[in-house]
């Protein structure tokens, strides 16, 4: 029920953070992963994970161009041999800064990656997965979507974009065999929050917030992805699972 050895992966926005883990999450089941990214270091991400990478893919591209983001794509499933199972879109930006100081140009990138990119790739291997008639979308949401955030409108914003196309395509393609999830992570021991950690009374506010009096970890946020990703969670669709500590049941 749990056993995804052998599922072909794409996942988006793989070198660091939540995303690394999930590679490791997936490749230690054995998977075979095609990892989109921007970043340079995208190369040495079987390094990182002391592996040989042997069922490992990369593919670094800007997944705000649309048409590289299909080169993208159909790179990715052919390097899986035409097939994909299981798609994680996990790539995001962040840019925190009071609303009525934040650049338009920054909104529009934010919504590309965010947003955007998610939207099309979900389309693209939904073409393959309705086919299969089976299939695992993964959408990294955050509890942002639900509870807004401070001096992070756009993100927020974003967040709550990725919700509601959640929900709304896995209406779409449920009689096809087809699961769309989301995960929101949060408050996650990532570079992203590393000013929170390393400021003691702020990460003191974060833990008197959350019930489970701490932050989370990226193994925690991979071990749902995976729950997700296997037969275990084969009517369950459409839904938004925190891995919050109990941040968004209070």
């Amino acid at each position: 029920m749990f056993d995804i050895e052998g599922k072909k992966v794409i996942l988006t926005g793989g070198v660091k953070g939540i995303g690394l883990s999930i590679v490791e999450a997936f490749y230690n089941a054995g998977t075979e992963i095609a990892v989109i990214d921007v970043s340079d270091d995208i190369y040495s991400i079987h390094e990182a994970l002391n592996n040989d990478g042997s069922r490992l893919h990369y593919i670094q591209t800007d997944l705000t161009n649309s048409d590289l983001l299909k080169e993208a794509y159909e790179t990715a499933l052919a390097r899986l041999d035409g097939k994909v199972d299981i798609l994680i879109n996990n790539a995001g930006m962040i840019l925190r800064k009071p609303a009525m100081e934040f650049p338009l140009d920054v909104w529009h990138k934010i919504y590309d990656l965010n947003v955007t990119s998610l939207f099309e790739l979900s389309r693209l291997a939904a073409v393959n997965m309705i086919k299969q008639r089976s299939g695992k979308i993964i959408n990294m949401a955050s509890i942002a979507a639900v509870a807004g955030s401070y001096n992070n409108a756009p993100y927020s914003a974003s967040k709550g974009a990725v919700l509601q196309l959640t929900k709304s395509l896995s209406n779409e393609w449920a009689e096809y065999g087809i699961q769309v999830n989301a995960i929101a992570p949060g408050v996650i021991k990532t570079e992203m929050n590393q000013e929170v950690m390393d400021d003691p009374e702020r990460l003191a506010q974060f833990n008197d917030r959350i019930p489970a009096k701490r932050l989370g970890t990226p193994e925690e946020v991979a071990g749902t992805a995976l729950f997700l990703a296997s037969s275990a969670s084969d009517y369950i669709t459409g839904a938004l699972i925190p891995v919050d500590g109990g941040f968004l049941g209070r």
